[in-house]
C-alpha cells in the first residue's frame, strides 16, 4: 500500500472528486471489517448533505448505515459506547460548528478513556465533520475549530487537502485505536485529484511536501493548501520559489518535516483559515522558534482569519479569511521584499 501510487502520472490512477474518494474509503473499510459502521443525520437515503455516503445504505443496510435523528449528543454517545465495546464507528456531524453539542462525549469521554483505564480500554472511533468558510453559510456554519481538538490530549486531528490524502487518511483513521477528529472542508468536496485504483493508506502523522522550493517554507492545511499552491505559482513568476508543506494531520504533527524545510529555506510563513487568536499556527510557530531559531533569517509570518465571526455576505466572508494576495504579501515581508 504505497502512498507514491497516488501521485500524478502513476499507473492505475483515476481522477476522483474529494467526496468520491471519501465514499470509496468508507465502502472499502465497511467491506473489510464488519465492526465498522457509520452513524449520523441524513446519511442513509439522502447520502449525506455533501453526498459522501451515497449508495452505502443500499449495499450495507440500515444496521451498518444508521440514519440517526438530529440529536448529535445521543448518536455520538452511542458511537463512543460502541467503540469502547469493540466496534469501529464512523460518526458524522454535518458541521464542525455543531460539535459544540458533543464536547462532553468527545473531550471528557472518548479522549480520556484509554488513559483512565490504564491503557486497557480504547475508543477506535472516527468523528467525520466539515468545517471552514465558503458559500455564504454565515457565522454558525462556517467556523474553523480544529484548535479546540488540537488542544485535547487523547485526540488525533486529521485535515486532508486532496482526494488522495482524504481516502488514505480516512482508511488509516478508521483502523486507528484512538478517537480521530476527521475534518473535511466544504469547498474541497467537488475538487478532483489522482487516486490509485489499488488499495492504499496514508499514515497518520506523516506530512507531505506539496511543492518543492528553496526560498521560503509555507505551511498550510485543508483548503488553504490549494490557495497557497496558487499563490506559490504567482510567486514563482517573480522568481520566488516557495516550498509548500501540508502536515495532513495536526495531531500527530510531522514537526520534523517542517523543521527540515525551515532549515533549508530559512524563512517561514504559516497559513490557517481559523482565526489568528489561539490557533494551531501559533503553536507551530512556537515549535519552530524553539527548535530551529538559529536557522531563521526573519521573523515567522502567520496569515490567518480575522478575529470575528464569519459574515453571511460572501464578499465580507472573503475579507475575513486568507486570500492569495495576503499570502503573497506575507512572503514578501518575510523575504524583505
Amino acid at each position: 500500500m504505497s502512498e507514491d501510487k497516488g501521485r500524478p502520472g502513476a499507473s492505475g490512477v483515476r481522477q476522483l472528486k474529494y467526496r468520491e474518494a471519501l465514499n470509496e474509503a468508507l465502502r472499502e473499510e465497511l467491506r473489510r471489517d464488519e465492526s465498522v459502521f457509520v452513524i449520523g443525520g441524513g446519511i442513509g437515503q439522502r447520502g449525506g448533505s455533501y453526498k459522501v455516503t451515497v449508495g452505502l445504505l443500499d449495499e450495507f443496510g440500515p444496521r451498518r448505515i444508521i440514519d440517526a435523528p438530529i440529536a448529535e449528543a445521543s448518536f455520538t454517545g452511542a458511537g463512543v459506547g460502541a467503540a469502547i465495546t469493540g466496534m469501529r464507528p464512523v460518526v458524522e456531524i454535518l458541521f464542525v460548528d455543531f460539535t459544540s453539542l458533543i464536547i462532553d462525549q468527545i473531550v471528557n469521554q472518548a479522549a480520556k478513556y484509554r488513559f483512565m483505564s490504564g491503557g486497557k480500554g480504547r475508543v477506535p472511533m472516527v468523528l467525520r465533520t466539515q468545517g471552514g468558510s465558503g458559500n455564504g453559510l454565515a457565522a454558525q456554519h462556517s467556523q474553523s475549530l480544529e484548535a479546540w481538538y488540537y488542544h485535547v490530549p487523547g485526540l488525533k486531528v486529521v485535515m486532508p487537502s486532496t482526494a488522495h490524502d482524504a481516502k488514505g487518511l480516512l482508511k488509516s483513521a478508521i483502523r486507528d485505536d484512538d478517537p480521530v477528529i476527521f475534518i473535511e472542508h466544504k469547498l474541497l468536496y467537488m475538487t478532483e485529484g489522482p487516486v490509485p485504483q489499488d488499495e492504499y493508506t496514508v499514515e497518520l502523522g506523516v506530512g507531505d511536501i506539496k511543492r518543492g522550493g528553496s526560498d521560503v517554507t509555507i505551511v498550510a492545511w485543508s483548503n488553504m493548501v490549494p490557495r497557497v499552491l496558487s499563490a506559490a505559482e504567482k510567486l514563482a513568476a517573480r522568481r520566488i520559489e516557495a516550498e509548500v508543506i501540508d502536515p495532513r494531520t495536526l495531531v500527530p504533527l510531522d514537526k520534523q518535516l517542517i523543521l527540515e524545510s525551515v532549515k533549508r529555506t530559512e524563512h517561514l510563513v504559516i497559513v490557517q483559515e481559523a482565526v489568528r487568536r489561539g490557533g494551531v499556527a501559533s503553536d507551530i510557530a512556537s515549535i519552530v522558534q524553539a527548535e530551529a531559531f538559529d536557522y531563521l533569517d526573519a521573523p515567522i509570518e502567520i496569515v490567518a482569519g480575522k478575529n470575528t465571526p464569519i459574515p453571511f455576505n460572501v464578499q465580507l466572508e472573503k475579507a475575513c479569511v486568507p486570500q492569495e494576495a495576503d499570502i503573497i504579501e506575507a512572503v514578501q515581508r518575510v523575504l524583505h521584499l
